[in-house]
């Protein structure tokens, strides 16, 4: 069933155990998670809705470039297209996983990245500390979920978990992004974040900005200010590195030929590809694959 949470080639024994709860293969639980100190540490895409209750210990890594460290009670949040990179994880980790396939989401019949206002705000910060009535509530859903999972006589089962979670959705919306702290996203946080929808979908075919710039049906220069003011960072830089973290999740994940690689992101030649490759990693596509 693990193997199925990613949708590059990628390696599960380096679970060395836990407690899997599940309906089919669109909807899971797990629990008593223990990773081998030897997991790899390269960047694998998702293929699913993760959803990490942390409950104690530390644990370290990023989610589209965006680094997170956390302590203790922790929420962390990641959509499927988005692309996860495993650090380091101490002795006393322990957690709770929610783990949704894309028909599963979309069964609910609620659009997650909306109800979650997260497509900006998770860009920014995928995660939040959980005070100890929101890690209760957490833990609660969690365990409705598990006890309705294990109901298999239930022939309202999937039913009743697909409406749990949507009611753990909007729970976890307001912990995310309470509507009393924030108002309307503005023209300015709708445009960038139509700007990163883009990006998420485009990026294998167009790394230049004046293409989103254009289906946006604003100028490079204004597009290139207002990502920079609200993000923080340039829209070159989202452009690269969602094509960095693409390529290096195929070149440590599947089989294909950096030939292959080059040819699925678009580049004019293996060559093109392996300098734009070194400049922004500092290593050969071949070098990197080998390491």
């Amino acid at each position: 069933m693990v193997k199925n949470i990613l949708n590059i080639e990628t390696r599960t024994d380096f679970i060395e155990r836990a407690e899997i709860y599940s309906i089919g293969q669109d909807f899971f639980l797990v629990e008593n998670l223990v990773l081998s100190p030897a997991m790899p540490k390269y960047p694998f895409k998702l293929d699913v809705l993760i959803v990490a209750i942390c409950l104690k210990g530390t644990l370290h890594g990023s989610i589209d470039m965006q680094k997170f460290s956390v302590e203790g009670a922790t929420l962390i949040v990641a959509f499927p297209g988005q692309i996860l990179q495993h650090e380091s994880f101490s002795d006393d980790f322990s957690g709770l996983f929610i783990v949704m396939s894309r028909q599963f989401i979309r069964d609910l019949r609620i659009n997650v990245r909306e109800v979650l206002s997260l497509n900006l705000s998770l860009r920014r910060k995928p995660w939040i500390p959980l005070e100890s009535r929101m890690i209760q509530a957490m833990v609660y859903y969690y365990q409705i979920m598990k006890e309705v999972i294990q109901m298999v006589d239930n022939p309202y089962r999937i039913e009743t978990a697909k409406h749990l979670s949507t009611a753990f959705c909007y729970g976890a919306a307001y912990y995310f992004h309470p509507l009393s702290d924030k108002g309307p996203k503005s023209k300015q946080e709708f445009l960038v974040e139509q700007f990163l929808n883009l990006v998420e979908v485009c990026h294998r075919e167009e790394r230049e900005v004046n293409f989103y710039a254009n289906k946006l049906n604003i100028t490079p220069k204004h597009l290139a200010k207002i990502v920079r003011e609200i993000s923080h960072k340039s829209a070159n830089e989202w452009i690269n590195g969602y094509v960095i973290l693409e390529a290096q999740a195929l070149l440590k994940y599947t089989n294909k030929t950096i030939q292959q690689i080059s040819d699925e992101l678009n580049f004019p030649s293996q060559s093109f590809f392996g300098k734009y490759f070194k400049r922004l990693t500092g290593l050969s596509p071949r070098e990197y694959r080998r390491g």
